[in-house]
């Protein structure tokens, strides 16, 4: 869900982003060659919504390698140039241990409870 919310807001800030360059690019003078003033208006609102959710999307990664078992610190394979990434989805799409383990209870509640006892 966190993604998801991610993907919404960077997407949110792209249309805002192509509104305030189409509307400062008309505004422009013909024959000027400066970027228009809306344009870095724009990437600096990307670029401010970048830095706001730096921190808690390593947050919520770490989270998610607690919830595989191994330390929050192999967030730091994803700073890895061209394949960082890739490891880092991986792991993401791989299930969590079922059941409590050292970081704490399972949060899909499994292993501990039937499911139907959850959602009595």
């Amino acid at each position: 869900m966190f993604a998801l919310f991610c993907g919404l807001l960077y997407t949110a800030a792209i249309i805002v982003l192509i509104m305030i360059a189409g509307i400062s690019a008309q505004d422009a003078k013909p024959g000027v060659d400066a970027m228009p003033m809306g344009f870095a208006i724009g990437i600096l609102l990307v670029i401010l919504l970048y830095l706001a959710l730096f921190v808690p999307t390593l947050a919520v990664k770490a989270r998610r390698f607690h919830d595989q078992e191994p330390s929050g610190w192999l967030v730091l394979i994803g700073f890895i140039p061209y394949i960082g990434w890739l490891v880092i989805l991986i792991f993401m799409c791989i299930d969590g241990t079922a059941g409590p383990n050292r970081f704490g209870p399972d949060p899909k509640g499994r292993g501990g409870q039937r499911q139907a006892d959850i959602f009595a």
